[in-house]
């Protein structure tokens, strides 16, 4: 009996098309890190699609949730989650009211790579449901700042975990990043681990970089090997206030 079966190049052309496999969704793991305090990050937002789960996002305000461009798609925002495969008293599932990409975002070059989340209702502030503080100043924050990321998804063996893991990382000045990423604009930063053998850090695309208790970057984009870059969230304070003006 002739069974079809498709070219090798078409797979590979359908895998490339589907929602949840996106050339900026290259960090999507924690290598290195290690099952993070459940709740400890109370902040924390996955995001689902028809198709499960995808990026990661993160509370900034009671009807605001923060994450990147590229995960654009319709979407419900789960809160308060450690192990997003169970069914957790302290989850909060709410829908989506509007969506609001940054207007100059580039998919080409992931250049403001930035999308504010209105939920249905304010989300319930409580111990496992919080907001994280954005930037108050626009200014870089200095080479070897230690941060930490947060993430679902795949760890350091391609094991499937759907518990949040976390790593830290460290701030790379702008001139060192430039050498690994010539195309680095005002609307990124970048940050890694120097020891590519352990602690390298790549989480859930959309979740936070966390630096001093502050929320400056969004996972966005990177190679296979440190450092990765992140969208620069100080670059985009005035939109932002604006965005979310009532």
């Amino acid at each position: 009996m002739w069974r079809f079966q498709q070219p090798p190049h078409l797979f590979l052309l359908l895998l490339l098309s589907s929602s949840l496999v996106k050339p900026a969704l290259l960090r999507s793991r924690i290598i290195g890190g290690h099952e993070a305090v459940p709740h400890s990050r109370p902040y924390m937002a996955t995001l689902k699609s028809e198709l499960g789960f995808g990026c990661g996002g993160f509370l900034v305000a009671p009807q605001w949730v923060m994450t990147a461009a590229h995960c654009m798609e319709d979407m419900t925002v789960v809160l308060g989650a450690h192990d997003r495969s169970a069914i957790e008293d302290t989850q909060q599932v709410i829908g989506v009211e509007s969506y609001h990409m940054h207007p100059e975002y580039n998919d080409d070059t992931n250049s403001n790579d930035i999308l504010l989340l209105k939920l249905v209702y304010k989300a319930t502030l409580n111990k496992n449901v919080q907001m994280i503080p954005l930037p108050t100043s626009s200014s870089d924050l200095p080479d070897g700042t230690p941060c930490s990321l947060a993430g679902w998804g795949l760890i350091d063996d391609n094991q499937d975990t759907e518990k949040l893991f976390e790593t830290n990382i460290t701030i790379y000045s702008r001139r060192k990043c430039m050498k690994f990423y010539p195309e680095l604009d005002d609307s990124m930063i970048c940050a890694g681990s120097y020891n590519q053998l352990r602690d390298t850090s790549q989480g859930d695309s959309g979740g936070p970089m966390v630096c001093n208790g502050v929320a400056h970057g969004i996972v966005s984009f990177g190679n296979h090997f440190p450092p990765g870059v992140y969208s620069r969230i100080a670059h985009f304070l005035p939109w932002i206030k604006k965005t979310m003006e009532p």
